[in-house]
Order: C-alpha cells, then sequence, then structure tokens
C-alpha cells in the first residue's frame, strides 16, 4: 500500500470529523480513491482497522475510533446508529433497556443495545464485545412515538416512555422475562403518560400486549390509576381482549383467569426493588 493512499483516507477521516461525523462507507472512500483497485482500497482500510483508527461496524461501513474511545478499540452504538440506519434507508429505534436508560429507569445499566427496525431481518452484531440485537416488525414504525436525543457526534431515535413500556412486554423474551421487564416497568412508570395514547400507538402495539401490560400494572405493580387510562384508551380505539396467558410458554391448566384484562394467570411475578 502506497503511503500516498493512506495519507488520502486520513485526510478522508479528518474531513469527516470536522463535518461533525464519525462514520463513512467503502463508497466515501471511492469517491476518494477512484483511480485506484477494489483490493488496494481495502488493504487500506484493513490497515486502519488494524492500526484501530476505525472499526467496521456492518459490512462497507466503518466508524472512527476517537480518542476518548481508544481505550477500548471501539466505538459505543449509540454515537453511530443513526448514521448506519440512514445509510441502510431503514426506520429504526432504540429501545427496551437502552431506552429505559434515557428516562432513568434501566434498573442497571443494558451491557448489550436492542434495536428496533422493521422487515426484512437483519443479524444481531458482536464487535469487540459490544453487542447490537436487531429485532423486527412487520408494522410502520410511528413516529410520533419517538423521541431524537442528541449525542456527542449527532442524534439517536429512541422510543418514548409509552412505547418503550409496551415493547418491554412484547419483546419480554430478549431481556430476560417478565420478571425483568417488570423490573424495569416499575421504574419508567415515573414518566409515562398513557393519557397521550393515539390510534397510532394501538396501531402499533400488539392487543395481548396491551392486555399483559394493563394487568401488570394494576395487579404486580400497583399502578390501578395507569391500568385503567390504558384500559380506557383500548376501548376507546377498539381492541377487543381475547383470553390470553400471561406468560405464553407455560401450562395454563387449573390457572384462574383475570376477567378485565383477560389474562390467564400462569407465571408468578418477582420484582426487585419494590
Amino acid at each position: 500500500m502506497q503511503k500516498k493512499e493512506l495519507y488520502i483516507i486520513d485526510k478522508l477521516l479528518f474531513n469527516i470529523q470536522k463535518e461533525g461525523r464519525i462514520t463513512f462507507s467503502n463508497e466515501d472512500v471511492k469517491k476518494c480513491l477512484s483511480d485506484k483497485s477494489v483490493r488496494s482500497i481495502e488493504l487500506a482500510l484493513n490497515r486502519l482497522i488494524l492500526q484501530k483508527k476505525i472499526v467496521p461496524v456492518l459490512k462497507g461501513f466503518y466508524a472512527i475510533i476517537l480518542p476518548e474511545y481508544a481505550v477500548w478499540s471501539m466505538v459505543p452504538p449509540v454515537a453511530y446508529l443513526d448514521d448506519l440506519m440512514k445509510y441502510l434507508k431503514r426506520p429504526y429505534y432504540l429501545a427496551l433497556l437502552n431506552a429505559a436508560e434515557f428516562y432513568g429507569a434501566a434498573h442497571q445499566k443494558p451491557m448489550e443495545h436492542f434495536v428496533i427496525t422493521v422487515f426484512p431481518p437483519m443479524r444481531n452484531t458482536l464487535k469487540r464485545n459490544v453487542k447490537v440485537n436487531f429485532s423486527v416488525t412487520r408494522k410502520i414504525i410511528p413516529q410520533q412515538w419517538l423521541k431524537s436525543f442528541k449525542t456527542q457526534n449527532g442524534i439517536i431515535m429512541v422510543s418514548k416512555p409509552e412505547l418503550t413500556a409496551a415493547d418491554l412486554i412484547t419483546f419480554q423474551k430478549e431481556i430476560g422475562g417478565l420478571n425483568r421487564a417488570c423490573t424495569v416497568l416499575y421504574e419508567l412508570m415515573e414518566t409515562v403518560k398513557f393519557g397521550k395514547l393515539d390510534k397510532a400507538f394501538f396501531d402499533y402495539v400488539p392487543t395481548s400486549t396491551i392486555q399483559r401490560l394493563g394487568y401488570l400494572l394494576e395487579n404486580e405493580l400497583k399502578q390501578q390509576r395507569q391500568a385503567n387510562i390504558l384500559f380506557s384508551k383500548s376501548k376507546t380505539h377498539g381492541r377487543k381482549f381475547q383470553i390470553i396467558p400471561l406468560k405464553y410458554s407455560k401450562p395454563t391448566a387449573n390457572c384462574k383467569t383475570d376477567t378485565k384484562w383477560k389474562i390467564i394467570i400462569n407465571e408468578t411475578i418477582e420484582i426487585d426493588d419494590l
């Protein structure tokens, strides 16, 4: 690899940071080195990776390792996620435990990152012990239930507290089950305002999630007022409840059923620090 090509790529990285960005793609490099072969460009990028100046976060997409990240030789996903999803032309939002953390309700700092996007599915990524889990929905993500937060290098789209609460139930398996979901919900409820729920929310969130969430709020988290608002809003927007188990993977024989939320109570909930 010629020094000139490395110099040009280094200059590209400098210019990208000057613009307030820390990400770039293969296409960006090819524009700077249009007269060079694909092989020579790959060699230059690989050298920068070995020098721990950049990290490949997805095929053809890279993040610059700023000095403050040099100790870990990695870039936190919050710093590059918005750029990555725009590059992939996919709507998205940071969800579950990571979203709860933005509202002071993570309980413990999440060790993984949870992102929700649309079909087709995306593979989870694991780069230098930093894992990003991608879950997908077949529905249109309701932008009015997302909030943008400023980061050091741009913005990140995060589910609002109300949607975060629902997703904790919908994707309970991804975060370790109902007990953990309820523990986080307990802290999250300080910021939740179900009075704002609209048609877009109920079109997006599964009715089964509304039922489980409402039951848990009323009977396990002692959030009677919030549960009543959720119940009222669900009826206003035409949600019809059917009998379902609290935990879908567990037997229901000889279990009682909550008549209001139509939940078969087949799971005992244990919540930390209540």
